[in-house]
């Protein structure tokens, strides 16, 4: 089998049988890379000669009999926002165009520990924020599965990079839905672990207490390896739980879920989705049923408030967040010619180095937090997310997980809602919950849209460190569906290899 379309696990017992070496997996990658990616766009940075010293050491490790990391010889993908020693990290912004880190985030600390090859650093929406990966400052990414079509966003780019076969892993962040919208529409599965799961540290914040690092992968047992490696507590990160990470690979090689309760989220369907979705979707829930599941339906009335409440939110602690890149320290200084001061030299610098979509999430926050304005807007909104998280807490009294579309629709064309930011903002209607909770959640693929033949998402939510329970009913999902369809759902993909 051509070692690109290998799965994660399938690469890692190769590699233990020394059937072939790291560094043959990853120059396959690599050259991967180089065929398509001028097409798919899914890479800001590439260091093909450090993923390649990478591989050497792995395989002299592996001669010389020593114990290897889980992931051993694994390309893996990680999104630009993570600070990596020796590789750029931009955020998809100008305004850290060419920095380089002095340290390295937790995250990517893990990635080498476990001994998988980091061979770049991959696109995304600006400080990441957006949906469809059209606010990188370094022109957008495209879908595999349509290349006029956004591969969702923020981490579009990393979502992107598994489905064209560029990597079998990839690491992203989830703030309001941006690695399960991404891997629903381009047809791969990607999670949400809990809150402070997953650490924080070296991660360019956006909204420090909605950012949240997962994985993606082509399979549910390859996401489970990735995310049972980055995974675990973090006293470098002060929202860190420490409790054990939840045994996401056994579940999910476990596959069963029989006598399991599944709650139907009634609240997160109707007007603005797709009937294409809300069809793929339907099958889902009787393929689950069909597998011995309990289906119920359940009313979250609160969800209807997500939206909105997460836009005022998450903008103030942009508002907080950025106010960093003040030109003094770091990255782009424009105007410093010796005739400005130093408060023009900062406006000058972010006026240059922000994009459109962040100055307006600035704005708005900065508005949010005002004098006048805290309690009736800021205020408010932390009301509601509370009785979200209440909402979640009376489901999970009556079912195990929840389950809804994991976006309204399926991907949709590259500029069409560029203009339209609340077009854009419904793309994350059914994956905000979720984070404002902080609870688990995965999407995983559930069929092709029939108006369009585009990949559709099944979303799951379970409760927080139950991050088990996702992969378990994802697992089941994905084998029942492979041995129906008698392939995986990627292999029908065609935009980019017809």
């Amino acid at each position: 089998m051509e070692l690109t379309r290998m799965t994660a696990a399938e690469l890692i017992a190769a590699l233990a049988r020394s059937e072939v070496s790291a560094t043959e997996v990853t120059q396959a990658h690599l050259d991967r890379i180089t065929a398509v990616d001028d097409r798919v766009h899914a890479f800001l940075h590439v260091d093909a000669d450090s993923a390649l010293a990478q591989a050497a050491e792995v395989d002299g490790k592996r001669r010389a009999g020593a114990v290897l990391g889980p992931l051993a010889g694994v390309p893996v993908a990680v999104k630009d926002v993570f600070t990596t020693v020796g590789l750029p990290t931009t955020c998809g912004s100008r305004i850290l165009d060419g920095w380089h880190p002095p340290y390295d985030a937790t995250i990517t600390q893990r990635l080498k520990q476990a001994g998988a090859i980091i061979i770049g650093k991959t696109n995304l929406d600006e400080f990441a924020m957006g949906s469809s990966t059209e606010n990188s400052a370094f022109g957008p990414s495209h879908n595999p599965w349509d290349l006029a079509k956004i591969p969702g966003g923020s981490s579009g780019g990393s979502a992107a990079a598994v489905a064209a076969y560029e990597a079998p892993l990839a690491i992203g962040t989830d703030t309001g839905g941006s690695i399960r919208q991404p891997a629903a529409v381009c047809g791969i599965v990607g999670t949400k672990p809990t809150y402070g799961g997953s650490s924080r540290y070296g991660v360019v914040a956006f909204a420090s207490s909605l950012d949240t690092p997962g994985p993606f992968g082509r399979t549910v047992l390859d996401t489970a390896l990735l995310h049972e490696a980055i995974s675990g507590y973090d006293p470098m990160d002060s929202t860190s739980i420490d409790a054990p990470v939840p045994p996401v690979v056994a579940a999910a090689r476990e596959a069963d879920v029989s006598g399991m309760r599944i709650g139907v989220v009634t609240d997160l369907s109707g007007d603005g989705y797709q009937p294409g979705v809300l069809s793929r979707f339907a099958e889902a829930v009787e393929l689950l049923e069909s597998l011995g599941a309990k289906v119920t339906e359940v009313s979250c009335p609160h969800f209807k408030y997500a939206l909105p409440a997460y836009y005022l939110i998450a903008p103030s602690e942009v508002s907080s967040n950025l106010a960093r890149f003040d030109a003094m320290r770091y990255g782009l200084r424009v105007g410093d010619d010796g005739t400005r001061d130093a408060e023009e030299v900062m406006a000058l610098t972010r006026e240059a180095g922000f994009g459109a979509e962040v100055k307006r999430r600035i704005i708005l926050g900065t508005y949010a937090l005002s004098s006048g304005y805290y309690d009736a807007y800021y205020g408010k909104a932390q009301q509601v997310r509370t009785l979200i998280i209440r909402d979640f807490d009376a489901a999970f009294r009556q079912v195990d997980v929840l389950v809804s579309p994991a976006s309204p629709t399926t991907a949709f064309p590259i500029g069409e809602r560029a203009d339209n930011p609340m077009a854009m903002y419904l793309a994350d209607l059914c994956t905000i919950p979720s984070d404002l909770a902080g609870n688990a959640a995965i999407s995983v693929p559930c069929g092709l849209a029939p108006e369009d033949g585009l990949p559709v998402g099944l979303q799951v939510m379970a409760p927080a460190l139950a991050d088990d329970r996702l992969y378990q009913v994802a697992a089941a999902v994905e084998a029942a569906l492979v041995g129906r369809w008698g392939q995986p759902l990627l292999s029908q993909a065609k935009g980019l290899d017809a």
